[in-house]
Formats: C-alpha cells, sequence, structure tokens
C-alpha cells in the first residue's frame, strides 16, 4: 500500500472537533491484490453540518441506508432532523437494529462496535395514512409552489397570482381546495368586474386550473390543504434525553404524486427560512433536512421558482439549517444549487449507455481533484455501502475525495412493525395538535355571503373590513395573529414574501419546551 496516501490523507481527517462518523476510508485498489481498509476514519464535522450536502448514487446502491446513518448521528449529537421516507424503510429508525451474518462481517471489517438503538421519531403524513396529518392552507402555499403541485405553465402560472393577488387585496383566507374554487367561480361569473384592474381572467384558464384540481383531488392529494396548518417550529425538537428528533415524512401512498411532497417539502423549507433567525456560525446545526428524490424539484421548474430556490438554499444555511438533497447524479440538481454543497457523498455509478457515461463525467467534474484515484474507475466499481466522499474540514476547506466503506446504521434496516407504528403516532404530542380538521370561515363563506362587494374604483386605502361582529372576527383574526395559519397583514396590503408564503418581518420564535 502507498505509505503516502495515509500521510496525506490521514491529517485530512484527524481534527478533534465532534463530527459524525461515516466509515473507514479504502486503499486506492493493487492489481490483483483484495481491497484494504486504511486506518483512516471519514467524518464530516458537525459545526459545518449546516454547509449542505448531496448523498448521490445508482439504484440499489445504498443511498437510503447512508441518509439513515447520517440521520442517527445527527439524532445522537441532539440534531433534529426531517427526511422523507418514499419507500416505508425508514420506519425502522424507531427500532433497535439486530445483528446477522452479513452485519457481523462488515462490523469485523471496519472494526465497528455495532449496539442496536432505536431513535426518537415522529411518523407524519399528508394523506393521514401511516402518520400524523400534515396540512398547509392554500394561501399560505402560494402561487409559485401550488403551480408546481399542479404542473401549470408560467402562463397558467401567471393567472393563478393574480388570483392570489385579487384574495390578498379582498382579504379572502384560501384556506382550502373548496375556497380556491369558490373565487374561481366567482371571478368568471358575477366577480368578473372586479378583476378589470388584474388583467381578467380567461374562462379557458379557469377551466385548466378546475381540471387540475380535478386530477389532484381524485390521487388525495386536496386532503393536504386545510387547517390546521402544521407548524415548521415542531420540527425543532429533542427527545428527554437530548437526541434530536428525526421527523420521517412517510410517502409510500404518494409515490404517484412526487411534484406534491417534493413541493410540500420545499414549501417547510422556505417557512423555515422565513421564520428562523439569523445565527451566523454554530456548534451544530438546529435541523437537517434531507431531501429524497430531489430531481423532482428540479425537472421542469419553472424561472421564478428556481430563483426562489438557489436563495432558500443559499441563505438558510446562516440560520443553522443543513439542507442535503438525496438523487441519482449530481447533474440531477440546478448547477446554482450544486455549488453551495460542500458535503457529497456519492455512491457507484453505472455506465451502461452514452448518456450514463457522460453522467459519469459530470460527476467526476463536481469533485476536487486526487492523484491516488481514478474516479470514473472508482465511481463504476464501488460495491453496495461504499462511496467517494468529500466533507469541508473544520477550516472549511474541501477534503480530497476518498473510497469509503460506510458504517451500519444501528438501528432497523427494514419497516418497522405497524403496531409499533401506531402506538408511535397515538402518542405523539402533535397527534392531539393535528389530527382532528378544522373548517372554519373562509374565502368561500365569505363570497356566498357577499363580503367582497367593494367597487373597483375605491382606493384600497379607504376600503373597509366587512360590518358584521362575525365577519370582523374572521378578518381581525387574520390581521391579528402574528402565529396564525394565515400569515399576517402589513397594514391594508397582504404582503407575500418566499414562495408566495404570507408574511412580512421574522416570526418571533416561541420558547419550546421538550414535547417528547
Amino acid at each position: 500500500m502507498d505509505p503516502k496516501f495515509d500521510q496525506l490523507l490521514g491529517p485530512q481527517y484527524g481534527w478533534k472537533e465532534a463530527s459524525l462518523d461515516l466509515g473507514r476510508a479504502v486503499y486506492p485498489p493493487e492489481a490483483g491484490q483484495p481491497q484494504a481498509l486504511a486506518n483512516i476514519p471519514v467524518r464530516l464535522p458537525l459545526a459545518l453540518g449546516n454547509r449542505h450536502g448531496l448523498v448521490a448514487g445508482a439504484t440499489g446502491t445504498g443511498k437510503t441506508r447512508t441518509l439513515q446513518l447520517m440521520a442517527e448521528q445527527l439524532s445522537a449529537n441532539g440534531v433534529p432532523v426531517f427526511l422523507a421516507d418514499i419507500k416505508g424503510d425508514l420506519t425502522g429508525l424507531a427500532q433497535p437494529g439486530a445483528m446477522n451474518p452479513k452485519l457481523q462481517d462488515r462490523c469485523t471489517k471496519l472494526g465497528y462496535n455495532f449496539q442496536g438503538r432505536g431513535f426518537p421519531v415522529e411518523y407524519l403524513s399528508l394523506t393521514g395514512k401511516n402518520g400524523i396529518p400534515l396540512r398547509a392552507t392554500v394561501s399560505s402555499f402560494g402561487p409559485i409552489l401550488l403551480s408546481k403541485v399542479l404542473e401549470l405553465n408560467e402562463t397558467q402560472q401567471s393567472a393563478l397570482t393574480m388570483v392570489f393577488k385579487f384574495c390578498d387585496d379582498r382579504r379572502l383566507p384560501l384556506l382550502d381546495f373548496s375556497d380556491l374554487r369558490a373565487v374561481l367561480t366567482y371571478l368568471t361569473g358575477d366577480g368578473a368586474a372586479e378583476l378589470k384592474t388584474y388583467g381578467g381572467l380567461s374562462t379557458a384558464s379557469v377551466g385548466v386550473l378546475l381540471r387540475k384540481m380535478i386530477e389532484l383531488e381524485a390521487q388525495g392529494g386536496d386532503k393536504f390543504f386545510g387547517e390546521p396548518e402544521f407548524d415548521p417550529d415542531d420540527l425543532l425538537r429533542t427527545a428527554p434525553d437530548g437526541r434530536g428528533v428525526i421527523s420521517a415524512l412517510e410517502i409510500a401512498d404518494l409515490q404517484d404524486r412526487p411534484l406534491l411532497f417534493s413541493t410540500f417539502m420545499m414549501w417547510l423549507l422556505a417557512a423555515l427560512y422565513r421564520d428562523l433567525p439569523e445565527r451566523g456560525d454554530v456548534d451544530k446545526p438546529i435541523l437537517a433536512f434531507f431531501f429524497d428524490e430531489a430531481h423532482f424539484l428540479f425537472n421542469d421548474a419553472s424561472k421564478a421558482f428556481m430563483q426562489q430556490l438557489e436563495q432558500v438554499v443559499r441563505l438558510i444555511r446562516s440560520k443553522g439549517v443543513g439542507v442535503y438533497f438525496v438523487t441519482q447524479t449530481p447533474k440531477d440538481v440546478d448547477p446554482d444549487v450544486l455549488a453551495q454543497l460542500g458535503h457529497r457523498v456519492q455512491h457507484a455509478l453505472r455506465a451502461f449507455t452514452p448518456n450514463d457515461a457522460k453522467a459519469l463525467k459530470a460527476t467526476v467534474a463536481t469533485f476536487p481533484i486526487t492523484k491516488f484515484y481514478d474516479l470514473e474507475e472508482t465511481l463504476t466499481t464501488l460495491g453496495i455501502g461504499e462511496a467517494l466522499i468529500t466533507v469541508l474540514d473544520p477550516r472549511g476547506v474541501p477534503t480530497s475525495p476518498v473510497a469509503t466503506v460506510l458504517n451500519p446504521p444501528q438501528s432497523l434496516m427494514a419497516p418497522a412493525p405497524p403496531e409499533l407504528m401506531e402506538k408511535t403516532i397515538q402518542n405523539s404530542p402533535l397527534y392531539e395538535k393535528y389530527s382532528t380538521p378544522i373548517d372554519r370561515e373562509s374565502a368561500r363563506e365569505l363570497l356566498a355571503r357577499k363580503m367582497a362587494d367593494i367597487p373597483d374604483d375605491e382606493p384600497m386605502e379607504k376600503r373597509k373590513s366587512p360590518a358584521t361582529p362575525k365577519e370582523q372576527g374572521v378578518f381581525g383574526t387574520v390581521v391579528d395573529a402574528i402565529d396564525s395559519p394565515l400569515g399576517r397583514a402589513i397594514g391594508k396590503e397582504v404582503v407575500r414574501g418566499v414562495f408566495g408564503l404570507l408574511g412580512g418581518t421574522p416570526t418571533r420564535r416561541r420558547k419550546r419546551g421538550l414535547l417528547w
């Protein structure tokens, strides 16, 4: 073995700061020689966990177990984690893993002391199946994110944005799809004249919007829109023993609606960006956010969506949140976003076709130069549970890429028993808070009672809120509730911020006790 490998690579990972222990380095292969492990632990410094990262690799190479390993170690260090569980095989995070011959072989090879343990997990769901139901109001989701979910083109997105602007100006809360449908129907009927100052809305555009909404409703996606709206602050929790709570979004029942769950995750991230205070450098992230199947975020994304996504990823680092994209190849991620990902865990790639070969070369180009490995060869010969890794060291300098045999997770590497999941859900402090839907007075009821009957030529500053006590109560709630699901109105106008989220100045963070 090349002695220079230990001399040059060892110090790059030899820092003393708290870190995630990912695995052990593998010597560059020599002809005819078996794989050999170097005495170099490959680690990721905890204090730089908010510099974002990428976990990539072909199907079946071990990305999910890498995500599981990282989530466990972050939780053990007191960092809350949010992740999407696409297939349901991360539910086992709550249950200790069990030794088996295959696992024993890996632990012996690594010299790894395996101790099966479960972690504090919340099971969340967008449909209410296999998890605590999560909801967001149509108003707070905003036109840009909703356009992506409905797969609208830019013209249709502009029409939807106009509808949102109309509702903001008239103080019409859009809580669920029935509210949006009522507004669309009103604006192509009795309220058509009110849109003259906005440019008008064609019946063809409304027809497209309604058809897209019906399509989403038929697949159960409409259950996500409504109240009580999920408070992203509930992701920032620790268990009584100090470990971070792992919030797992169970979306096996929405695999055919990838745009819904990926866009919802973007909504959560944008809400955190909007509300969290600046923190600067921190000893550890306040949250690690894993975007699984990240390519769905970038596929056919509008220019407005991409601009906002890039801004959120670039700036949320200073608020203590680390974002990790999980996908097959780096080319799935927009180049401007990819440039902000300091940590890379690249599992094996396959080069069976010309397109695969191009993707392989593009992936190699994203890694720092190394004289120890032929990166193209390394990436096509990595085994399951092995990866090419580069991280930012405690000084923020990228380490040389190193082939690594990854440590195994300590929790169950299989789905948890349904009875364990059900017990965890029922005992969750969030169950009572979110399990029962609320249907309060909103745009549908207000329009039905002609609450928005204001002359178009009357200046906005002279427009008065509806007069009845009940109606005043509804609008008072919208205007006065600082932490309302609808956001806050500033003066007479509602300010729409990141991705169309309602709100002006950052929300004051509430002191939250342990809810576990």
